[in-house]
C-alpha cells in the first residue's frame, strides 16, 4: 500500500477511534489529550514512559488517565440530562457503575469521586462486589443495584445497609430468591428496597447476544414474574417493588436494537403498574457500546451510535411508552460499565526483538546444489513489476519442493539454509516493489503469510485476556516514529511460551488487517507499542499463564502544560507473589534451593565460594519482577 509523505500516522487510523483522546504529535509520537480542555498541550506517551522509567518503574506497565476516567462519566451524564430536559422527561437519571467490569480499588474510588455530583452508584453482583459497594461514600441519592444469585448472607447485608442510608436495591432473579428475601425480611423486620429483573424477548446483535433474549442466564419469564408479584402481595411487600430491571445487552452495535428492547421493557413496566407495584426506577441495564474500530458501524467491535443518540433514544422511547399508558416516568437507570472505564486505560510494552521474514542478500548457489536451489536464485532475473504474482508463485513453489527434498533427505542443512535465505531475499525486494504500488490486494494478502514477528514484553493472558479469549480486538500503535514511513508488517508475539500468546489483528485506517505496520527496531532506543481502550474486564480476567502475574500499575491526571501528574502506582507482581497465588510458600522454596546448593558443596560439585553467587541469584530472582528486566 503506497503511502504519501504527509500520512504515515493515518495509517493506524487514530483520528477515527481515538476519539479526541489519543492523539499524534508534530514530531511523530502518541500523545494524550484531555477533552474537557481544549487550551490544554497534548502530552507524549513516549515522554510519560521516559519519566515514569526514570522513576524506577518499568515497562510493561498498565496506564490508566484519570482525566479519561472522568470526561466519561461526565458525558453519559450530561448527555442523559440533555435528554431529559430537551424531551420534557418528568425524573432524574441515576447511573450506576457494574464492579465486576473493574474491580480494581483505584478505579472503583476515582469512579465514586467522578460520579457523586451526578448521584451515581454502584451495580453489584456478588457478595464481595457489595462488601465494595457498601465501603464507599456514595452520594445520599445513588443507587446500589445487586444483581445475581444471593443467599441469605447476601441478602440480610443488602437489607441491613438500608439502616446506613444506603439504596441499597435487591434485584430479584427467581422466585426462590423471593422467598430467600422474605424469610430475611421476617427475620430482620426491616422492610427491602426491591427490584425484578424481567428477561425480554428481543436478542441484541453482536459478540454478547447471548446475553439477551428470553434463553438468556438471569432473570424471570412472565410466568415466573406473576408468581413473585402474587408472593410479595400476599407478604404484603408488594410496596416495597420499587425498581424493574430488564438488561438490553452488552456492547450492543445497532441503536435500532436498543430501541426494540427499550420499548418492550416499557410494556413490563406498564403491566407491573397495573398489577399494583407502586414502581418508580426503570434499570435498562448495559449496553452502551465501545467504537473500538472507528468504523461508527453495527459489528462486533464497533457501534453505529454516538453517546448522545443512546441517551437520547432511550429516554424518548421511554417518554413516549410511558406517556401513552398514562404512568408517571419513572427514574431512568442504566449500568454502563465497558463505556465508562474501556477508554481510560492502556498497555504500554516495549519490543524485545523480531523474527525477520526476508533478508538483505542472497547467498550464490553453489555447484553440488540441488537444481532447485539455481532456480530460485534465477527468479531475481526477471523480478519486475509486472511479474511480481508470478515471482510469488515460482518462489514458494520452490521453497516448498526444497523443503520437501530436505524432510526425505536429499537436500543437506547447508542447502537448505542457502535456499531459505535466497527466497527471503526474494520476499525483501518483492515487499519493497508492493509498497510501491496500488491495487495488488491479492498479493498483499499473500505476504501476510511472511510478515515479520515482533516479540514483545507482555503477555496476552494477563493483560489482554479478552484478546485470546473471545478475538475482541483492541486499536494498537506504536507511540513514537510515526513521522517515518512504517517499513516492515509484523504479528506480536508476547512474553510467554504458547502459540496462543500473540496478536494477529489489528485495526488499521482501512480496516482490520493480519498484520500490523511498523518500523524496523532502533538500535539506539526502545521501540514501544500500545494497546488501547482496555479499561473493562481486562484486568480481572487475566490469568498466569506461565505465571506472569500483574503488571506495574499507574494513574496519571494530565496537565494543561504538556506534563503530569503521577496519581497512583501499584507495583507489579513479584516472582514470590506469582508463587503464592498457586499454593507455594517463597521461603520454602529459598530453603529447598540452600538445601540443594549444600549438598552440592558436600559431594564437591559446587565450590563453596559459589554458594553467595547461587543463593544471590535464586533470591534476586524470586524477589523480582514476574516480565523481562
Amino acid at each position: 500500500m503506497a503511502h504519501t509523505a504527509t500520512s504515515f500516522d493515518k495509517v493506524y487510523g487514530i483520528d477515527r477511534w481515538g476519539k479526541g483522546l489519543i492523539t499524534v504529535s508534530a514530531d511523530g509520537e502518541i500523545a494524550l489529550r484531555d477533552p474537557t480542555k481544549a487550551s490544554s498541550k497534548a502530552v507524549s506517551l513516549p515522554g510519560i514512559l521516559n519519566n515514569l522509567e526514570q522513576r524506577g518503574i518499568a515497562t510493561p506497565i498498565l496506564l490508566r488517565v484519570n482525566s479519561f476516567l472522568g470526561n466519561e462519566i461526565r458525558h453519559i451524564n450530561e448527555s442523559f440530562n440533555e435528554a431529559i430536559n430537551k424531551t420534557g422527561y418528568q425524573a432524574p437519571y441515576r447511573g450506576v457503575f457494574p464492579i465486576k467490569v473493574n474491580q480494581q480499588a483505584d478505579v472503583i474510588d476515582r469512579i465514586v469521586e467522578f460520579g457523586r455530583p451526578y448521584d451515581f452508584g454502584l451495580e453489584a453482583g456478588s457478595k464481595p462486589e457489595l462488601v465494595i459497594a457498601l465501603a464507599q461514600r456514595l452520594a445520599k441519592d445513588a443507587l446500589i443495584i445487586c444483581n445475581g444469585v444471593k443467599d441469605a448472607e447476601f441478602v440480610r447485608l443488602a437489607i441491613l445497609s438500608r439502616r446506613l442510608g444506603f439504596n441499597t436495591v435487591i434485584v430479584l432473579e427467581s422466585p426462590k430468591e423471593a422467598e430467600t428475601v422474605v424469610q430475611v425480611t421476617r427475620e430482620l423486620g426491616i422492610e427491602p428496597l426491591l427490584g425484578v429483573r424481567v428477561k425480554l424477548t428481543n436478542k441484541i446483535g453482536g459478540k454478547w447476544q447471548e446475553s439477551s433474549g428470553d434463553r438468556s442466564t438471569f432473570g424471570m419469564n412472565t410466568d415466573q414474574l406473576l408468581h413473585v408479584v402474587d408472593r410479595l402481595k400476599e407478604e404484603d411487600l408488594l410496596h416495597c417493588l420499587k425498581l424493574q430491571h430488564s438488561h438490553l445487552g452488552s456492547q450492543i452495535p445497532d441503536i435500532i436494537d436498543v430501541r426494540r428492547a427499550a420499548a418492550e421493557a416499557c410494556r413490563y413496566f406498564v403491566e407491573l403498574t397495573r398489577e399494583g407495584a407502586d414502581l418508580t426506577h426503570l434499570d435498562l441495564g448495559g449496553g452502551l457500546g465501545v467504537d473500538y474500530t472507528g468504523e461508527k458501524r453495527a459489528n462486533e467491535n464497533s457501534i453505529n451510535y454516538t453517546v448522545e443518540e443512546y441517551c437520547s433514544n432511550l429516554v424518548e422511547t421511554v417518554a413516549y411508552a410511558l406517556d401513552e399508558a398514562k404512568v408517571d416516568h419513572p427514574i431512568l437507570v442504566t449500568e454502563s460499565g465497558r463505556a465508562v472505564v474501556a477508554t481510560s486505560a492502556m498497555l504500554l510494552f516495549d519490543v524485545l526483538e523480531s523474527t525477520l521474514y526476508d533478508h538483505p542478500e542472497a547467498p550464490e548457489p553453489q555447484p553440488d546444489d540441488n537444481h532447485l536451489v539455481s532456480d530460485l536464485a534465477a527468479i531475481s532475473g526477471y523480478l519486475v513489476p509486472d511479474r511480481l504474482q508470478e515471482c510469488w508463485n515460482d518462489a514458494t513453489f520452490y521453497r516448498d519442493e526444497l523443503r520437501a527434498l530436505f524432510r526425505r533427505g536429499q537436500v543437506n542443512l547447508r542447502q537448505m539454509a542457502r535456499a531459505e535465505q535466497i527466497y527471503l531475499s526474494l520476499i525483501a525486494r518483492i515487499k519493497e516493489m508492493v509498497a510501491t504500488l496500488d491495487d495488488v490486494s491479492e498479493l498483499e494478502e499473500q505476504l501476510e503469510q511472511v510478515a515479520d514477528v515482533y516479540h514483545c514484553n507482555f503477555s496476552v493472558f494477563q493483560s489482554l485476556p479478552d484478546v485470546w479469549a473471545i478475538d475482541q480486538i483492541h486499536p494498537v500503535a506504536p507511540l513514537q516514529m510515526l513521522n517515518v514511513p512504517p517499513d516492515r508488517r509484523a504479528i506480536l508475539s508476547d512474553i510467554t511460551c504458547d502459540s496462543d500468546g500473540k496478536l494477529d489483528r489489528f485495526i488499521l485506517a482501512d480496516g482490520l488487517s493480519p498484520s500490523l505496520p511498523v518500523h524496523s527496531l532502533p538500535k539506539d532506543q526502545p521501540y514501544y507499542l500500545g494497546a488501547f481502550f482496555i479499561g473493562a474486564y481486562q484486568e480481572t480476567l487475566g490469568d498466569l499463564h506461565n505465571l506472569f502475574g500483574d503488571t506495574n500499575a499507574v494513574t496519571i491526571d494530565l496537565r494543561d502544560d504538556g506534563g503530569f501528574d503521577l496519581l497512583h502506582e501499584q507495583e507489579g507482581d513479584t516472582i514470590a507473589e506469582v508463587l503464592s497465588y498457586v499454593e507455594y510458600d517463597p521461603s520454602d522454596c529459598v530453603a529447598a534451593f540452600r538445601k540443594m546448593v549444600d549438598e552440592a558443596i558436600s559431594d564437591g560439585s559446587v565450590e563453596t565460594s559459589e554458594r553467595k553467587t547461587l543463593m544471590g541469584a535464586y533470591r534476586d530472582s524470586i524477589n523480582g519482577y514476574t516480565y523481562y528486566e
